[in-house]
């Protein structure tokens, strides 16, 4: 494997294995590290930042706001108070390789986008750690339009590139809409590796014959983007993000669900690594 490809294996779906048997599990499987959101679960974050450092394991921060809010300056508030949280937690012991921060809202208009990203770079300069603003439904990053257009009026912006949702929202592959997609590649420095469709943001199996087309788009995108990390000589850091239910389906599948989407982040980094080794 190139020294520049980094995987990481998400947290989300198994917060219900005991973090030594899913660290060593982690391991074994020669991931990077994890992605981790720290208010998801109950207990003791120096116990996980120990058994990293155990399992000589790096980790980054997924976060979004969890707690209600009533007006948007209360949103922005708790936004600032959980990433501090959040960058507080790896002090003196070990600290995360970056934060891909699912901000803001769908219906956000522009100068509250600004003002979130604002607090985010704030936070990134004090903690001299970076937040990158992750591609997702529901949040001001919701649509490849969107970010393109916010991407034209600040340059600082660094995404983690999780397409699936775009093409969910957009309904299409986003043929028409290159230059936006263009653009967010360039400002890409994590990628969430999950296949989705236009019809949803996972598909059922990726390596299934009628998910191809789907696959392919991914992969077109995917594939600039690491030629434009590597241009650049930067790390290519990939978490495999297939995800448990309800975006994991049961259906007819004869395992458990953790067990089948463990398989598939399986599948998807060993995918990924052959390609881009």
């Amino acid at each position: 494997m190139h020294r520049d490809l980094r995987f990481l294996s998400p947290r989300w779906g198994y917060e219900n294995i005991p973090w030594r048997s899913f660290l060593k599990q982690v391991k074994e499987a020669s991931y990077f590290g994890i992605e981790w959101f720290p208010f998801a679960e109950s207990g003791s974050y120096k116990e996980v930042l120990d058994l990293l450092n155990h399992y000589e394991l790096d980790y980054a921060i997924v976060m979004t706001v969890v707690r209600p809010y009533q007006n948007f300056e209360l949103y922005l508030t708790h936004l600032q108070e959980d990433l501090i949280k959040l960058l507080e937690i790896g002090i003196g012991i070990k600290a995360p390789l970056f934060i891909s921060a699912q901000t803001g809202r769908e219906f956000f208009n522009d100068h509250q986008i600004q003002q979130c990203l604002e607090v985010c770079q704030q936070i990134q300069d004090q903690f001299n750690i970076p937040v990158y603003q992750e591609t997702h439904r529901n949040k001001w990053s919701f649509a490849a339009h969107r970010v393109g257009e916010m991407l034209m009026k600040n340059n600082t912006i660094r995404l983690t590139l999780d397409v699936s949702h775009w093409f969910c929202v957009s309904e299409s592959y986003l043929e028409d809409q290159q230059l936006a997609v263009s653009e967010a590649i360039k400002h890409s420095c994590h990628i969430h590796a999950r296949v989705g469709h236009t019809q949803g943001p996972q598909v059922w199996d990726p390596a299934a014959e009628e998910y191809k087309e789907a696959l392919d788009f991914h992969l077109k995108i995917w594939d600039k983007w690491v030629a434009d990390r590597r241009e650049k000589n930067e790390p290519i850091s990939i978490t495999t993000e297939f995800g448990p239910a309800p975006y994991l389906t049961k259906g007819d599948r004869t395992i458990s669900l953790t067990d089948e989407q463990w398989r598939l982040n399986i599948w998807m980094k060993d995918f990924l690594k052959n390609r881009y080794s």
